[in-house]
């Protein structure tokens, strides 16, 4: 196979040119384009003999595109129109325009692409801008598949849904049987399986909270029966490794209080994080959005006075030190456990802390 001429759009710290070396194949990216100074500081160091077009995807010209000659696109357009907890402003939001150019361009070059590989988020399958993407390559006559793919289908120990698409131009048709169903999960090839059938895998589901042990499930206020089904089942597939497989081994000089919460973090949202163990096979991922949707702030109230919940609306007395955790505990449920956990009576909120710790590991 010839050495493909790839062009990586929305290049950021060089994700897909990197899943592209290691994917072996005969590829050389010609010009990566992003916006993001940031971003693209991390890119140069990532690849240095890259050349990197800090500019805006609008701000380049038909003929720009033309004289890269290229015959591949990599890109992951911005997400956050899409995504289920923004306001999923779809074609109407600004951060969508630049993807519509690349659509309104694409029939106008001289040389149509081989290639275009696209991720986003999931709700992007449902979006007016996919209706657009899927027009377009219609028009240009492109056989493409779509698929909802988490890293748990190639055994990764990480739950992240993402919309991927293929494309490839009428001069060749993909290797393996395409159908208009957005399939979940990788297809076999046609080497590989010589129906060409399209395989399902349902192990992307997404988990919420942590592993627990057999004697000492509990069932978070955040989650239901199923959920924690769910868990156990997940950390029981032996097709996904364990995240101790990844993880760096401890040297002796390695300094892990930089790495540790601070107790007062896992104080006031243990109950919310996804707290796992180096043998367990899953992991989610969270952006910044999470904490302003899911976190519970509250304040802490004098010693003897009542307040709210806000997330159950229960009244508690106070005991000047921690209120309410998502109803979950109170520093006189520590007290409660002490002697089986073994503590004293000085500082109830460690003592907190080890108690949510002592029923999550």
């Amino acid at each position: 196979m010839e050495q493909l001429r790839v062009l990586e759009l929305y290049s950021g710290i060089g994700g897909m040119h990197y899943a592209l070396t290691e994917s072996s194949v005969p590829a050389e990216v010609v010009a990566a384009v992003d916006v993001n100074t940031t971003a693209n500081e991390i890119y140069k160091h990532n690849f240095p003999n890259t050349l990197l077009l800090p500019k805006t995807i609008e701000g380049m010209t038909l003929n720009d595109f033309n004289k890269l000659d290229f015959d591949m696109i990599l890109m992951s357009p911005p997400c956050q129109p899409f995504t289920r907890i923004g306001l999923q402003g779809d074609v109407s939001d600004p951060r969508t325009k630049s993807f519509l150019y690349i659509l309104e361009l694409l029939p106008r070059l001289n040389k149509l692409p081989r290639f275009i590989l696209l991720e986003n988020v999931k709700g992007f399958e449902t979006s007016s801008a996919r209706d657009a993407l899927i027009k377009t390559l219609k028009e240009c006559e492109y056989s493409f598949q779509e698929l909802m793919v988490s890293p748990t289908s190639l055994g990764i120990p990480n739950s992240r849904l993402r919309y991927f698409l293929i494309a490839k131009a009428s001069t060749g048709s993909l290797s393996f049987q395409t159908t208009s169903e957005i399939l979940e999960g990788f297809p076999k090839t046609s080497s590989s399986d010589a129906t060409g059938t399209p395989t399902i895998s349902n192990t992307h589901s997404a988990s919420l909270s942590s592993n627990m042990s057999d004697n000492k499930d509990i069932i978070y206020k955040l989650e239901t029966a199923q959920d924690l089904e769910r868990k156990r089942s997940q950390n029981s597939e032996e097709s996904i490794r364990r995240l101790q497989d990844f993880l760096e081994e401890e040297g002796q000089e390695t300094d892990m209080d930089h790495y540790l919460l601070p107790p007062k973090t896992l104080l006031r949202y243990a109950m919310l994080m996804d707290i796992v163990s180096p043998t367990c096979r899953r992991s989610v991922c969270f952006t910044k959005g999470f904490s302003t949707k899911y976190l519970h702030k509250a304040a802490v109230p004098g010693p003897g006075k009542q307040s709210k919940c806000s997330c159950s609306g229960q009244t508690h007395q106070s005991s000047g030190v921690v209120t309410c955790f998502l109803c979950s505990a109170t520093v006189n449920e520590v007290r409660r456990e002490r002697p089986q956990l073994g503590l004293s009576e000085a500082n109830p909120e460690r003592h907190f802390v080890l108690f949510v710790l002592y029923y999550v590991n």
